[in-house]
C-alpha cells in the first residue's frame, strides 16, 4: 500500500505492479522533455526533493543511487535508504563518465560536480539506517558517505528460470553505457570467431553494430520469457563490468549457467571460480579470450544443477524477511 515518489514517470516504461500505487512526481516530470533528457536535470534534483511533503509518514524508504535519499520528514518518522551505489559519476566512476561525455555536459559536470558531492555527503545525514545491496557497495558508502551500513542482497524470482541445453553461442545482457565494457567483449568475440548474442540497448547502439563482425547477434530489449529462454539455452553469459552487486549473473546461474566474468565488483560476492564461474583479472580482450579459451576445456567440470544451487538463497521471501526484520527492529526502538 505504499505511496510512490519519483523524478519522473514514464507509465508505459513501469510495471503492472507499480502502477496500483498511488504515484507522485517531483517538478522534475513537468520540465521540457524530462522524460528523456532527465539526466541533465541532475543538478536541479535535490531542491526538487526539498519540496516533497512527506509530513505524513510514519516510514520512508528510498531507492538509492542517484539523488532521492536527500527527502525532508518528520521528527517522528523512519528513513531507511536501500543504497545500490553512492552516486557513481560523482566519485569512483566520474573519470570514465567524464570521458564520454560531450563539451557542454564537461562544462556542466564541473560546475556541479563539487556541489553534488557536497550534497551527497550531507544528507546521508537525515538517514536511520542505510541497506546497501552488497559488501562491495557497503565499502563504497564507507569510503565516500563515512556511514556504517548493513547488507541484504537483491533477490531474483528462481522460478522463473530454467535449465536447457547448451546452444552454440555465449551471450551478454547489458545497457550500451560505457562502464559496461561491451566493447571489450566485442573486441574480444571479433578476435576469437564465437558466436555471441547481445541482449539490451542503449546510446551506443549504433557505435557497437559498427563495431561488431557476423559472429555477433544484436537483439534489443526482449520480454522476459525471450530472456529466459536465451539465458537457459547459452553456454555461459559474459560479465564484463564491475558492477554494485548484478541481478543478470544470478539469473543465469538460476538457468544452471556459468559465469565468465571479471574479478571485480559486488557479483564475485556469489561466484565462485571454477564452480559457478570463469573469472579473468584485466579489463581487456585478451584476458577475456584467455578465460573463455579456459573455461571450453574445463567445461565438463561445471554442473548445472551445483550451479543453481549456488544462488538459491537470493529469494524474494529471504529479502522480505530480512528487511522487515531491521525495520520492526527501528520502528520498536521508537
Amino acid at each position: 500500500n505504499a505511496d510512490i515518489y519519483t523524478h519522473v514517470l514514464d507509465e508505459n516504461k513501469i510495471s503492472d505492479i507499480i502502477k496500483k500505487h498511488k504515484i507522485k512526481t517531483t517538478f522534475i516530470n513537468k520540465l521540457p522533455f524530462s522524460k528523456i533528457l532527465y539526466k541533465y536535470y541532475l543538478f536541479l534534483m535535490p531542491l526538487a526533493l526539498k519540496f516533497l511533503n512527506l509530513n505524513s509518514y510514519d516510514l520512508v524508504i528510498t531507492s538509492e543511487s542517484g539523488p532521492s535519499k536527500g527527502i525532508s520528514k518528520n521528527t517522528n518518522a523512519i528513513h531507511v535508504c536501500y543504497c545500490h551505489s553512492p552516486m557513481r559519476y560523482i566519485w569512483d566512476m566520474s573519470n570514465l563518465y567524464y570521458e564520454n561525455f560531450n563539451f557542454l555536459e564537461k562544462i556542466g559536470y564541473k560546475l556541479f560536480v563539487k556541489y553534488l558531492r557536497f550534497w551527497d555527503v550531507r544528507s546521508t545525514h537525515n538517514i536511520d539506517l542505510i541497506i546497501a545491496n552488497s559488501n562491495f557497495v557497503k565499502d563504497r558508502i564507507k569510503r565516500y558517505w563515512n556511514k556504517d551500513a548493513i547488507v541484504i542482497n537483491p533477490t531474483i524470482d528462481i522460478n522463473n528460470f530454467n535449465n536447457s541445453s547448451d546452444k552454440d553461442y555465449y551471450i551478454v545482457l547489458s545497457e550500451f553505457v560505457a562502464y559496461k565494457k561491451v566493447d571489450l567483449v566485442i573486441r574480444a568475440f571479433n578476435k576469437n570467431g564465437k558466436k555471441l548474442i547481445i541482449v539490451g540497448d542503449g546510446s551506443l547502439k549504433n557505435e557497437y553494430i559498427n563495431l561488431s563482425k557476423n559472429n555477433i547477434e544484436f537483439t534489443g530489449h526482449v520480454s522476459n520469457n525471450k530472456k529466459n529462454k536465451l539465458l537457459s539455452e547459452c553456454k555461459a553469459l559474459v560479465f564484463p563490468g564491475i558492477e554494485d552487486f548484478g541481478i543478470v549473473p544470478l539469473e543465469a546461474m538460476a538457468c544452471g549457467k556459468p559465469v565468465i566474468a571479471f574479478n571485480g565488483g559486488g557479483a564475485i560476492e556469489y561466484m565462485k571460480d571454477g564452480f559457478n564461474a570463469k573469472l579473468f583479472n584485466e579489463q581487456t580482450s585478451e584476458s577475456l579470450i584467455k578465460s573463455i579459451n579456459e573455461f571450453e576445456l574445463e567445461a565438463h567440470n561445471f554442473n548445472y544443477k551445483k550451479i543453481q544451487d549456488s544462488v538459491k538463497e537470493y529469494t524474494d521471501d529471504n529479502f522480505r524477511y530480512k528487511f522487515k526484520m531491521h525495520i520492526d527492529r527501528l520502528l520498536s526502538n521508537r
